[in-house]
């Protein structure tokens, strides 16, 4: 009997080490492609930007917040932690008005406490080390007869980057519904 032709299969084919060789081209070729993108997301200044957007974000929504926080039993803390949240002229008028304000808060026996209900950082200017944000908070105020009166509200706050952090410098109320900034 006689035995039928063998095909001959290309040597390259019978090289067991063909299938392996081109998966890791196929590997290299995509970590490659993975790595080249990983480092250009990296370091793209969008990045860069939006962790400066947060960090002044964070940081307008808790000064705001320590602004309209004060307890008439410890008020020296809340005082000390308004000037450490602000800069500029709105510090050098928190610093000057802090006795008549601690009378008045004294005499009033209050204590308002903030929260922060939602936060955007309006503009950033990186670079020059400024921003603008809009807050909107709950502020409860405790009377001294136990009352007590919740009241919610937009503030607009104007931040300065001092010594690498971000501080406000201005603050007010955000106008409401088509009622003008005053």
């Amino acid at each position: 009997m006689e035995r039928p032709a063998r095909r001959r299969v290309p040597r390259r084919l019978r090289t067991p080490y063909a299938p392996a060789l081109a998966l890791a081209l196929v590997a290299g070729g995509f970590a490659a492609w993975a790595g080249q993108d990983w480092y250009g997301a990296a370091h793209d200044d969008r990045a860069a930007y939006a962790a400066q957007r947060d960090r002044a974000l964070a940081a307008g929504e808790q000064a705001v917040q320590n602004l309209n926080t004060l307890d008439h039993r410890d008020l020296d803390r809340g005082l000390d932690l308004w000037e450490a949240s602000t800069t500029g002229e709105l510090h050098e008028q928190l610093t000057s008005g802090r006795d008549g304000f601690a009378d008045q808060v004294k005499e009033a026996r209050t204590v308002s406490t903030a929260r922060v209900l939602s936060g955007a950082v309006t503009e950033l200017d990186d670079r020059a080390g400024r921003a603008r944000v809009l807050v909107a908070l709950r502020v409860t105020v405790r009377a001294a007869d136990g009352t007590r009166t919740d009241k919610d509200s937009r503030m607009l706050g104007e931040l300065t980057r001092t010594d690498g952090r971000w501080k406000l410098s201005a603050l007010g109320q955000a106008p409401v519904g088509g009622a003008p900034a005053g």
